[in-house]
């Protein structure tokens, strides 16, 4: 049997803008036809949340061109689909979470955990009243079987749930026909998971290690720590008492507050356009650029430090360097394993061409950000003196903690209310933004290790400002749709 993975448009290596062509579901599904391998009368689909409107949109042009289905966490219908039957798509098994996020957006409920109660969902499997899970519906030799499924997960989680992945392997060997099925709790795939977790580990290790190798070369000599004690170099201050209380809860909790705000404006006012193509990654540009004015204001507050002359062009080369090593090394993972470094929903991609290009729009906005918050986070909390892993610890959280709050009490409303606690007027809006803040807290933590171990090597800011610079502005442009022709 056969199941296709959905592809889309404007995302990944797929050229833009997102949404266009069915999100690339009718070409990917002729694709797969046109392959001689594949038993082209026993095809099933599957999508991930807009990954199920793809799929959709492919049983939309070839209604005869497939077998069956799973929608994980997707829907039929408005505002991205045809509106579904009792007669298509052909053999549908919807995977929806009872902690869904998209439950209003994609069902029309406003908890998932209502979503047997959708009339929309009613007029797919035909009935007049509550949908039962796990029961089957139709007949799955005329095509109109349905069956709902609802685990006690989230949105994100259903790709990397064993038993939402279950039921659809349980749909597929139902609907399909060819070899042996196996029992649906025999799944191996969670060990390439934590397969790439260990090399997205190692990715973080290796930039830390070519930053280090580096800085023994001559050309850096001047780049490296002075020695304190010799006087070439004060004594560093940090804050202290009340001033460091303040300084620590400023820093982990305005770039959560502004958060929701940021992304509302960037949504509003800075559409995707052609110099500008990735949504969200505007949202984020927004957040960075209000966040790093706010930073700046608060510096003159931040104990005062002596000033590293010079430094700039090293800063800059060792910075591109040691990125560099580490692109070189996710490159040679695609080329061998066909691999990239990620964990669930952070990845570390390649770039395309066209990625690359408006990876360089992006850096210089989301570097000055972090030249700003890093610069005044050392001169905050910082010392030579203090025990490195204290200071590890510390501006991990400074840079952190205000999401981990953030996202954990949004959750932690989800699962006893039903619904995320929504600040803002657009229904919409909350559910993609939370799903994206998840990813700050890895990323941001990641952005605190190198910052401290860059600075202590070196005494300066910089090199480590300019590293996460060049990485972050990578991770969000190559792993974000491409909403605008570019």
């Amino acid at each position: 049997m056969w199941c296709w993975p959905s592809t889309q448009t404007g995302h990944g290596y797929s050229d833009g803008p997102a949404f266009a062509n069915g999100f690339g579901g009718p070409d990917g599904l002729a694709y797969l036809r046109s392959l001689e391998i594949v038993d082209k009368n026993n095809i099933g689909l599957e999508g991930h949340s807009m990954g199920g409107w793809t799929v959709l949109a492919a049983a939309t042009a070839a209604p005869n061109d497939y077998k069956s289905m799973v929608l994980e966490g997707s829907s039929t219908g408005k505002p991205f689909a045809a509106d579904g039957t009792t007669s298509w798509p052909r053999n549908v098994a919807l995977v929806f979470a009872q902690y869904e996020e998209f439950s209003t957006l994609m069902w029309g409920v406003e908890k998932a955990r209502d979503v047997t109660q959708s009339p929309k969902l009613w007029a797919l499997f035909g009935t007049q009243g509550p949908v039962e899970p796990g029961k089957v519906y139709g007949d799955i030799a005329q095509g109109t079987a349905r069956v709902l499924h609802t685990p006690a997960i989230t949105h994100p989680a259903e790709h990397i749930s064993h038993e939402a992945i279950g039921y659809s392997l349980d749909w597929f060997a139902k609907t399909l026909q060819g070899g042996t099925p196996r029992p649906v709790d025999d799944q191996i795939w969670f060990r390439k998971e934590i397969g790439t977790l260990i090399a997205l580990l190692g990715f973080v290790a290796l930039l830390i290690g070519a930053f280090d190798a580096l800085l023994e070369a001559p050309m850096y000599s001047r780049l490296r720590l002075p020695e304190i004690a010799d006087g070439t170099m004060p004594e560093h201050t940090a804050a202290s008492g009340r001033r460091w209380t303040t300084a620590f809860i400023l820093s982990a909790f305005i770039p959560a507050l502004t958060y929701y705000p940021a992304f509302a404006l960037g949504g509003t006012f800075v559409k995707p356009s052609a110099f500008l193509p990735q949504g969200i990654t505007n949202q984020i540009l927004v957040w960075a650029v209000i966040n790093g004015l706010i930073t700046l204001a608060l510096m003159r507050f931040a104990p005062k430090r002596a000033s590293r002359n010079g430094i700039v062009l090293q800063s800059a080369v060792i910075a591109i360097a040691s990125v560099a090593i580490g692109y070189a090394a996710l490159w040679l993972a695609d080329f061998a394993f066909k691999i990239d470094f990620r964990f669930w929903i952070v990845a570390v991609k390649l770039m395309s061409a066209k990625q690359f290009l408006i990876f360089l729009i992006y850096l210089v906005p989301f570097t000055a950000f972090f030249v700003i918050a890093l610069h005044v986070l050392h001169r905050n909390f910082s010392t030579m003196a203090a025990p490195r892993g204290a200071l590890y610890l510390t501006n991990i959280l400074a840079l952190t903690l205000g999401f981990i709050v953030l996202v954990g009490g949004q959750y932690a409303i989800l699962w006893l209310t039903g619904k995320l606690f929504n600040p803002l007027p657009d229904p919409g809006f909350v559910p993609l933004s939370t799903i994206v803040a998840i990813q700050f807290v890895p990323l941001l933590a990641i952005c605190g290790v190198i910052a401290t171990f860059t600075w202590r090597r070196t005494g300066s800011s910089l090199p480590g400002a300019l590293i996460c610079g060049l990485l972050v502005t990578w991770y969000v442009v190559a792993g974000t749709a491409t909403q605008a022709a570019f």
